[in-house]
């Protein structure tokens, strides 16, 4: 079958491009690189003069810094307490391995041991990022530690406490992340995702032939995309926390909440309603009239792409409840179906006014 329009939009493009070259050469992580690369100089600089350690381990500060640089302050700041957990936590175990070896056992018994005990506390969900540093903190206090385990471990873990100090307000200080406009422009293209399937769903609908892969390709576009914008979202809100940028955006993080509420679930119904025509290679009288199903799908389309403040909203909202209801009209009637509980078209027509309200209440939020 001939397809009249492209099978990616620009906004499905995108999101395969950035998947595929990560975020390597973005603003945003060329800044987190740039600030950790200031951070890790100077936390390697000023490691000597820090209490309680040994000027000899001054390298493990810059690797404090790595393990606290993180997109968000607040999320730097978390990394990095977690961090320090699972690293006292880790010598604490190499420091019972020492004792091993010390009574006697050979050093792989004390090996084995620590990694075990090491391995299995970094279970516990709740140490976050520090789950990955009790086994090799424990390994480094055994191997590591030479004749001096005590100066060892205080400078070991003093000094990546510094680096992550460092770490932490070089984040803060230098040009905090604040990610609410990039949600928000991630926001817009998960609507034009939306509003481009509900389209070529239309084109399928007016031929009375759905392209069940097509559809279904569709579908799961949108799942994805839906989940890598609910990340994005989320980090943009978590971006907000203790960062000086903040101060009155409030408008911005309210009407980015409104717009994830109302495109998560537009996005699901719109899903669910690709799945609905995908079932049937083509449309029958269950389906209602094809023509006035393509009408709905595109006026509902319309009504998704049109942003809150349009002036067009509250005329393209009344053109779409006419073309629902119009379609919803030409549906068979309860007593007309030969199976009352096969009426795709029902489910076609509720699921589409259930978009249509949505942009209602979303447009009447924001405006």
């Amino acid at each position: 079958m001939l397809r009249t329009t492209p099978r990616l939009t620009a906004a499905q493009l995108a999101l395969s491009l950035r998947r595929a070259g990560g975020d390597v050469f973005t603003t945003r992580r060329l800044i987190l690189a740039l600030k950790t690369a200031i951070a890790a100089g100077v936390a390697w600089f000023f490691a000597p003069l820090v209490p309680f350690a040994d000027a000899e381990y001054s390298y493990y500060a810059p690797l404090g810094v790595l393990v606290s640089m993180y997109p968000t302050v607040a999320d730097s700041a978390r990394a990095g307490v977690q961090s320090l957990i699972g690293l006292a936590l880790g010598i604490a175990i190499g420091f019972g391995g020492l004792a091993v070896v010390a009574a006697g056992a050979p050093g792989i018994v004390g090996v084995a041991l620590v990694v075990l005990v090491g391995v299995a506390i970094g279970g516990i969900r709740a140490l976050g990022i520090g789950r990955d540093w009790v086994a090799l903190a424990g390994l480094f206090v055994l191997l590591l530690s030479k004749n001096d385990p005590d100066d060892f471990s205080s400078s070991y873990l003093a000094t990546m406490a510094f680096g992550v100090l460092v770490g932490v307000v070089a984040n803060f200080v230098l040009v905090p992340p604040l990610y609410l406009q990039s949600a928000r422009d991630r926001l817009s293209e998960l609507r034009a995702a939306v509003v481009s399937a509900l389209d070529r769903a239309a084109d399928s609908a007016g031929k009375g032939e759905p392209d069940a892969t097509s559809l279904r390709e569709d579908g799961d576009a949108l799942a994805e995309m839906a989940i890598a914008v609910a990340a994005d979202v989320d980090e943009a809100s978590r971006s907000e926390r203790a960062n000086i940028r903040a101060r009155g955006v409030g408008g911005v993080h309210d009407e980015n909440a409104q717009r994830w509420w109302g495109l998560e679930r537009a996005t699901y119904l719109a899903r669910d309603l690709l799945d609905v025509l995908a079932q049937h290679d083509h449309l029958d009288e269950r389906h209602g009239d094809p023509a006035l199903l393509e009408a709905a799908l595109r006026r509902v389309a319309e009504l998704m792409a049109t942003p809150p403040a349009d002036e067009e909203m509250t005329a393209r909202t009344d053109a779409a409840w006419r073309a629902v209801d119009a379609y919803a009209a030409s549906l068979p009637g309860g007593d007309e179906a030969a199976d009352p509980h096969d009426q795709p078209g029902l489910w076609v027509a509720a699921t589409l006014a259930r978009i249509t309200d949505i942009s209602r209440r979303v447009s009447d939020a924001l405006a």
